[in-house]
């Protein structure tokens, strides 16, 4: 589990991006006293989420019958936390934590994504092999990437709420409930330029 103080090593464009933005933050905090807090998330999902992200993609694909790419057979293993944590923690870290500090939002259960697809599939009633494709690895792929959100749950007395299966059986509530909307929207990533 990758904990707060542990050195960036980004191994996608996108995670050097996210720490490049840290350390531009850091910078203003310690020349200007810039109030920031950084939080670090990964894998938050729930209602609204891009459809391109594993868990909506996968409700879709159950939901539809259009198959999914599952990258590397879905061995690699991720902790998932609900938005609804998220923006407690998120909310509870802008009136207590100290400017400057840095904190990981996670809940401590990791779930491989082939595990997580096989449950998805379990809520929609289909078979896990009417849904995915199996695909090599995307390149950059990290096997595995769970954050340590201890120094949140000792220091604050955070803890997260939402359950994975809890969290599940809500988001796909809302693929049903938009169903119809949500098959005329991109399910893949699309660039802003």
């Amino acid at each position: 589990w990758i904990k707060e103080h542990t050195h960036f090593a980004p191994s996608t464009p996108y995670a050097v991006s996210r720490a490049a933005c840290d350390l531009h933050l850091l910078s203003f905090h310690k020349a200007y006293g810039f109030p920031v807090v950084f939080t670090r998330a990964a894998n938050v999902y729930g209602p609204g989420q891009q459809l391109y992200r594993i868990i909506p993609r996968a409700m879709l694909s159950a939901r539809t019958g259009q198959p999914m790419q599952l990258h590397g057979g879905g061995h690699s293993e991720r902790s998932f936390i609900h938005i609804h944590d998220v923006v407690r923690a998120t909310l509870q870290l802008a009136l207590e934590a100290e400017p400057g500090s840095t904190w990981h939002l996670s809940t401590r259960e990791a779930i491989s994504i082939r595990a997580l697809v096989e449950s998805i599939c379990e809520r929609c009633g289909v078979p896990f092999a009417s849904v995915v494709e199996e695909s090599g690895d995307r390149l950059g792929k990290d096997q595995s990437y769970l954050l340590d959100s201890s120094a949140m749950r000792e220091r604050l007395g955070w803890r997260d709420q939402v359950s994975l299966p809890d969290g599940l059986t809500n988001t796909v509530a809302w693929v049903d409930a938009n169903l119809d909307l949500l098959k005329t929207l991109p399910w893949t990533y699309q660039h802003k330029a």
